[in-house]
């Protein structure tokens, strides 16, 4: 995963649409670097006779230690980073000191440009070109010793080497000048400067620009238990526990594992070398060049020297694990590790064939090669995402990457796909800017380049820069113009779902969002759909003449959903729309028809129309027969779901759903099996359309869908095979959790344990929180955070998915609170897992109670790095208590009149 995808992007709740798909029964699927204090031991008080000499000696002494101390302060001696280096010991962040260290590291400069450790950024006098790093690994104890040696340039004159480093305990430092004069250089001072994450060395003599020098630095350091820099993991193994480490250096965590310029920019060449116990094996980006065993049974394997790459690609595992492989036409080496059973069991094959298909698409389509000899994917237990693509060494979440065909449900296998596809796709270089960083302005320049080539003069980065810096995204209004013939008003604003808390951002509040929009529009009626038309909208209000309106034709913006915004329209205009649904709906595209019910139902929840009419919208899904629309509708109801759950007059809410869903659910009926009894299988389309309407169904209390339910996990537990067909087993399984005694949520427990397929093990962990009794729910959770028997990775889906349960929301909620400060030590650092975890734990919150209980949590506990996360989820709560406030007596009135009701 790289930078630009983590993927979370900064944008607020106000600036970004409410997007989830689960079942309402679980899931559908003081200062650190403050001086210490020294107390003296107190003594017994007694009567002292004294001298006037010895008084007057007394006062000359004070007021000599005042002029001494005047005159150290006007000579700018200061003592603050004696504090930090102590601090820092304290801290676990420790670096020894030195015969030839300062214990205060400070330099008597005035001027802050004289101390570049203070400044977030590493300062730009020199450049790295080439790391040698070797590292001994010691998994029985989870610790490594280093050696870093690093060649840099000096770009402009500086005495400062000024390095990343985190929790790493430096042992030594050598300077050396690779110029006319070769040799050591004297070293004046060296420390480490925790607030930034750097360590600090002081020359006696200024680096010259245009000269290349080295710095070699030993270190030694924690293989740690968390998510990041140089991390371990574990799995069992025939009942033994066996230990792996691996590397998470993006963003910013390269520095966790050696000295090094951690920052994107600051590209280099690398060879490493990794030395560890002989029954191990270990990975990096590069092919072994040659590997050496001495006598003690240790293996030294060297690496070939990488391309030209910045640090957070850089990767390594030491492990002992096995591989499947495949090689490409134009001889790519593929690899696919995993712990033995996995391989053995064949769960890694489907990624492994994937991925060799879509290096040979590129290799035909696109005409490019990919530039490394080998490509390794390498499934671990745990990882803060959920994959890397660390350039020929890709890391995954063995969630994401290992399956048995058999038994994953098309679902799973689809998500498996895109997240191969996607990883794959970042090993990119465009050959403009290969090695080096391409800003965004050179990708708009490409573009518009391309179009100059074609004739058109448009200026890609003037309208880029209108989406990319700007937060969140337009609504777009098309009315019909009564007052000019054939012409419609467009008007343009900024999409928010609380209106009120973008007015009390006075930097939101004060500032006019304006897009350039290429808004593509249509006229239609009963029978004919006009072909598109694009105008592209810059202003707040347009007019526009559109060809032929009469009264009875409709108007169709963002034709197939093509442009990233959401379309909105005076009420006639709607009403028509929902006319020609459920009157002929096939006129109107499958993408159209998904993009209207999920606009529809946003606008809504935003407060843009009235609550009826993504109500009345959806009246016509009886008749519909594609899957992308019942997705949108079902992502639309589940968010209502949640907001509605807990409201008195809810049944008229699942009423309605369940009339809409009824005919096709019984239309379409169950997966079923072949005479030999293995599952046969539709095409992707029909099988998650099934899929979807079953899922509605079963979640919002379909009696004929839970006894289908019960009675397949009933046949289960009695014959001890599973006949539950794959697509549909998640289902199945939470719907037979909640609805069946505490027995069947002890069989669910077992066969979680007993299985040795990962994404088996996932979808009977998430059955498990879909239960109905709080104790079990309560058992579940402790046992998750305080025991091995869940996954780290799956502590904070499990939380997550209680939550999601309308029985165990308050219990997630009251967890969360309980166990923050565990939670934020283990995950702090992984801001993604962590921003998800808030998220879920606090987007059903919905009453002025629960929003005061969440900003006195806020204000009572350690945000860390959470900060953004919190604001985004008052944001959420608050505009879920304004929903209630505002539209809930609304919304059930017309359920109250409806005839569908």
């Amino acid at each position: 995963m790289s930078l630009d995808d983590k993927r979370g992007k900064g944008l607020s709740f106000t600036q970004m649409g409410i997007e989830d798909n689960n079942m309402r029964n679980g899931r559908g699927l003081s200062d650190q670097w403050a001086d210490t204090v020294v107390v003296r031991p107190r003594t017994t008080e007694r009567h002292i006779t004294v001298h006037k000499k010895l008084v007057l000696g007394f006062a000359i002494s004070i007021l000599t230690l005042i002029i001494v101390t005047a005159i150290a302060v006007l000579l700018s001696v200061s003592f603050e980073d004696c504090a930090v280096a102590e601090s820092s010991s304290r801290a676990g962040n420790s670096t020894s000191t030195k015969p030839n260290q300062s214990r205060d590291g400070n330099f008597n400069h005035r001027d802050e440009d004289s101390q570049p450790w203070r400044h977030l950024r590493l300062p730009v006098s020199l450049r790295p070109r080439h790391y040698d790093l070797r590292l001994s690994v010691y998994m029985d104890n989870f610790t490594f010793s280093g050696e870093v040696n690093i060649e840099f340039e000096c770009v402009n004159s500086t005495k400062f080497i000024v390095l990343h480093t985190d929790r790493l305990e430096v042992e030594k430092v050598v300077v050396y000048s690779d110029n006319k004069k070769p040799g050591v250089m004297r070293i004046h001072r060296q420390f480490h400067y925790p607030s930034n994450q750097v360590y600090v060395v002081a020359l006696h003599r200024e680096m010259k620009p245009l000269r290349t020098y080295k710095v070699n630095i030993t270190f030694e350091a924690q293989i740690e238990n968390e998510l990041l820099g140089f991390f371990r993991s574990s799995y069992v193994l025939h009942g033994e526990r066996r230990y792996l480490a691996v590397t998470q250096f993006s963003p910013t965590h390269a520095r966790k594992a050696f000295p090094c310029f951690d920052e994107p920019i600051y590209k280099a060449t690398f060879r490493i070398s990794l030395k560890h116990e002989a029954s191990y094996l270990s990975l990096s980006n590069m092919p072994v060049e040659n590997s050496v065993t001495d006598d003690e049974g240790w293996v030294t394997n060297h690496f070939s020297r990488t391309p030209r790459m910045s640090t957070y690609y850089l990767a390594w595992a030491v492990c002992n694990f096995t591989y499947r492989e495949a090689l490409t036409d134009s001889g790519v080496l593929i690899r696919m590790y995993a712990r033995p059973n996995a391989i053995l069991s064949g769960s890694g094959d489907y990624a492994l064939q994937i991925t060799k298909r879509l290096l040979q698409f590129y290799e035909d389509y696109f005409k490019v090669k990919y530039s490394l000899p080998k490509l390794d994917l390498l499934a671990v237990p745990k990882h803060p995402y959920a994959a890397m693509e660390n350039w020929g060494l890709n890391v995954f979440v063995e969630q994401k990457i290992l399956l048995d065909p058999e038994i994953s449900s098309f679902s799973y296998q689809m998500d498996l796909t895109m997240v191969v596809v996607h990883e794959i796709c970042h090993q990119d270089y465009l050959m403009t800017h290969m090695y080096g960083n391409a800003a965004r302005d050179d990708l708009w320049n490409k573009f518009s380049e391309a179009m100059q080539r074609e004739g058109k003069d448009i200026n890609i980065k003037e309208v880029m820069d209108r989406w990319t810096l700007q937060m969140g995204y337009p609504v777009v209004t098309i009315s019909k113009n009564e007052t000019l013939g054939h012409a419609v008003t467009i008007a343009q604003e900024h999409f928010v779902y609380d209106m009120d808390a973008k007015m009390r951002d006075p930097e939101l509040a004060n500032r006019s969002f304006q897009w350039h929009i290429p808004l593509t529009l249509a006229v239609g009626n009963s029978t004919h759909l006009s072909p598109e038309s694009i105008i592209w909208v810059s202003n707040k209000t347009e007019t526009h003449k559109v060809g032929p309106i009469e009264e009875d034709t409709w108007l169709l913006g963002n034709i197939n959903q093509m442009g990233y915004f959401r379309v909105n329209y005076d009420l006639h205009n709607w009403r028509l729309l929902i006319e020609q649904l459920m009157n002929n709906h096939a006129i109107i595209s499958i993408g159209n028809r998904a993009g209207l019910i999920d606009d529809v139902f946003n606008l809504a929840r935003a407060g843009f129309l009235p609550q009826s009419v993504p109500l009345q919208i959806i009246g016509y899904l009886p008749q519909e027969k594609e899957f992308l629309p019942w997705h949108a509708a079902s992502r639309a109801l589940y968010q209502l779901d949640k907001l509605l759950d807990r409201t008195e007059d809810y049944s008229l809410f699942s009423d309605f759903v369940l009339k809409q869903v009824a005919p096709k659910y019984h239309k379409l009926a169950w997966p079923t099996t072949s005479p030999d009894g293995s599952f046969m299988q539709a095409a992707y389309q029909a099988e998650e359309l099934q899929r979807e309407v079953i899922m509605l169904a079963c979640s919002f209390g379909n009696k004929h869908c839970h006894r289908q339910a019960v009675s397949l996990i009933s046949d289960w537990i009695s014959s001890n095979k599973n006949r539950i067909p794959p697509n549909v087993r998640d289902i199945v399984y939470c719907t037979g959790v909640s609805l069946m005694d505490e027995d069947v949520w002890e069989f669910i427990w077992m066969k979680f344990h007993s299985s040795t397929a990962i994404s088996e093990k996932k979808v009977l962990l998430e059955a498990l929180t879909c239960s109905d009794n709080s104790f079990l729910l309560n058992r579940l959770l402790n046992l998750s955070l305080s025991s091995d028997l869940v996954p780290d990775q799956d502590v904070i889906d499990v939380i997550i998915d209680v939550g999601r349960n309308p029985h165990g929301r308050h219990l997630a909620w009251r967890y969360f609170r309980e166990k923050w400060d565990i939670l934020n030590a283990r995950y702090g650092e992984a801001l993604f897992m962590i921003s998800k975890l808030i998220s879920g734990v606090t987007e059903f919150l919905n009453t002025d109670a629960e929003l005061s209980e969440l900003k006195d949590f806020i204000q009572n506990s350690s945000g860390g790095g959470a900060v953004a996360a919190f604001g985004r989820a008052v944001e959420i709560v608050e505009a879920n208590v304004k929903w209630h406030r505002l539209y809930e007596r609304q919304f059930y009135q017309w359920l109250r009149k409806s005839p569908n009701g």
